[in-house]
């Protein structure tokens, strides 16, 4: 039907509804009619028309759709209904003296039914008679809160969605076997199973927003149990700025369900640190450097130097911030190797940056084992050199991404981290920069993740490779790694060491198990083989040494400290003699070096 056939079409039945109404009202009030004139029935009929067809049109009444009718154009039906009635009232007190009170209050509620019955046929009929086009899976959405509601009002209302939702889950009681939207509230989330079974399921929609790590990871856990895929609904802020529509899913992610909540920023001292200045970032092309440089963006800074090794790297992450922020901050890309001191130096006095992120490092463990020379050459010279131009050129505040592997290292990598912490705190004492470092966990997502070899295993048909099923690490986001590294700039005063708290420490093979679940499998079909400790690697890792441990923190989830270091020589003694030890001899001496007087690292609080 096109617009102008329609609209005639409501206009006539709208009339044929107006005056059976009032005329109705007055048969039924007074069946002989003799009380009333014929000229008073005549006013009332031609006012009550006109008023109708003009508050009709004033709140659109012909132009809404009314197959998606819901209480809202019934609202507005009793609007513009009722202004109708007044209008014709006071047209009766002006013109013949007297209103006719219950006949209007009659026709007034003739007025809504009629009128709103031949409207919500409409949506009657397309709810029950119209087949949808496209195959619909039937879903249960867990959460019958506002974010639940609205996403099964759209559901209902959009079936090119293919999705048709059944029933509500809720952990709140006094919601049970209510219908919602006419849907019943089946039970609490330990009914998930049951009801995936009893419904005949085939996709799972958690659409409570103000879900903790926790409880997400616990409904999780219930819905992998079943046959049914888990999705999650996009966040409410994104569909309120329409960046995405309500029935826009995302796949459950390993990030959901480490169990820790995100650290908090304290937005506006990390402001003062970054607005309007110039930054820094070695190893911008990577995956923690490149995440760095974006939220270092996202405060204005004057320039962002992009340093790195790889060429490429670096333009994407210089070509991605370009699209998002040209003409707003300089950006410039600068290809250069830690490793030379020349260029760093170069660098430094060229641009006399504020604040420096020290990103840059070999990372994998086992590689190192196998290359020594190369994890000092670029972990411990290479920070030495971008350290020492800093505190020559007086940039303000220098952050070491450090590791916790840096705590008690049983491997190359950790060792070349914990002494590039004993330079920066030897150079701290006395510089004007402030030197800090940053320990936290794996990444997940990172180059060197885990995470991307088990994708990689799973998507061949596995079996995923654990190295032994006791193995466990502390993960945390790459936003929330580099968030950490900014906010550690910000608190900085000299020396620390933060740390990230990271909550409990997760099996490498839970993980394993959680990415098989998520990718759609079982844990039979993929399998998992556990395939030992590999050189180097510890069963657990530790974000403080024992001596380090300070109970409470300066900054919520952050704790800091400040170590007294007996080293300096040594370190000096590695830097001297490095050319002429061989790769065992390297490997040996950062190992002893790394962990030698542990025990007389005092920590102070700040």
């Amino acid at each position: 039907m096109t617009y102008q056939k329609r609209l005639t079409f409501l206009i006539l039945l709208d009339s044929l509804i107006v005056l059976s109404a009032i005329y109705l009202s007055y048969l039924i009030l007074h069946p002989t009619f003799q009380i009333f004139k014929y000229e008073t029935l005549m006013l009332t009929s031609i006012t009550l028309l006109l008023s109708h067809h003009l508050f009709a049109s004033m709140y659109r009444l012909y132009n809404k759709a009314w197959e998606y009718a819901s209480v809202g154009e019934l609202v507005t039906i009793v609007k513009a209904v009722t202004l109708s009635i007044m209008a014709t009232g006071f047209i009766q007190l002006l013109i013949i003296n007297n209103i006719y009170v219950r006949a209007l209050g009659l026709s007034w509620m003739l007025h809504v039914l009629l009128i709103g019955g031949s409207r919500f046929s409409w949506r009657i009929y397309r709810d029950r008679y119209i087949k949808p086009q496209v195959e619909q899976k039937r879903a249960l959405i867990i959460g019958a809160g506002a974010a639940g509601t609205m996403l099964v009002r759209q559901l209902l209302k959009n079936s090119d969605a293919g999705i048709k939702p059944v029933a509500f889950i809720d952990d709140d009681l006094r919601k049970y076997k209510l219908h919602i939207l006419g849907l019943p509230v089946v039970g609490d989330s330990k009914r998930i199973a049951k009801t995936v079974e009893t419904l005949n399921v085939d996709k799972i929609i958690i659409a409570i927003p103000s879900l903790s790590k926790e409880e997400m990871k616990r409904i999780f856990e219930e819905c992998s149990g079943t046959k049914a895929k888990t999705v999650i609904m996009p966040m409410m802020e994104d569909v309120m700025l329409g960046k995405v529509s309500v029935n826009q899913f995302r796949d459950v992610q390993v990030e959901d369900l480490l169990g820790r909540e995100p650290v908090e920023l304290d937005i506006e001292s990390i402001s003062k640190k970054l607005t309007g200045k110039t930054i820094l970032v070695t190893g911008a092309g990577g995956s923690i450097g490149s995440e760095i440089c974006r939220q270092v963006c996202k405060f204005q800074p004057k320039k962002i130097l992009l340093l790195g090794h790889g060429e490429n790297s670096i333009y994407q992450i210089d070509m991605e911030l370009r699209n998002k922020h040209k003409d707003k901050i300089e950006i410039r890309p600068v290809i250069a190797d830690i490793q030379d001191r020349a260029r760093i130096f170069e660098v430094l006095e060229t641009h006399k940056p504020d604040v420096v992120y020290h990103a840059a490092a070999h990372k994998h463990v086992p590689l190192m084992e196998y290359n020594p020379k190369e994890a000092v050459k670029n972990n411990v010279l290479g920070t030495k050199n971008v350290a020492e131009a800093a505190d020559t050129f007086g940039v303000g505040t220098f952050v070491l991404v450090s590791s916790d592997k840096a705590v008690n290292p049983t491997n190359v990598m950790g060792s070349t981290k914990r002494i590039a912490e004993m330079v920066i705190q030897e150079l701290d004492k006395h510089s004007k920069t402030k030197f800090v470092a940053v320990r936290f966990g794996n990444v997940l997502g990172s180059r060197g993740s885990v995470i991307p070899l088990f994708k990689k295993q799973i998507q061949a048909g596995g079996p995923v490779t654990v190295t032994h099923p006791d193995m466990t690490r502390y993960f945390m986001t790459i936003p929330e790694a580099s968030r950490l590294v900014m906010q550690a700039g910000a608190l900085a005063r000299g020396g620390e060491i933060f740390v990230l708290d990271m909550g409990e420490p997760v099996r490498i093979v839970d993980l394993a198990k959680n990415l098989i679940r998520l990718s759609g499998y079982t844990i039979e079909e993929i399998g998992i083989n556990f395939s030992g400790i590999r050189p180097g690697e510890k069963m657990y890792e530790e974000l403080l040494g024992e001596k380090e441990v300070h109970k409470e923190a300066v900054f919520p989830k952050i704790f800091i400290g400040k170590a007294v270091l007996e080293q300096e020589y040594e370190v000096h003694y590695l830097i001297e003699k490095f050319d002429r030890m061989s790769a065992g001899e390297i490997s040996e001496f950062v190992l002893n070096l790394a962990n030698k007087r542990k025990n007389n690292v005092l920590l102070m609080a700040e």
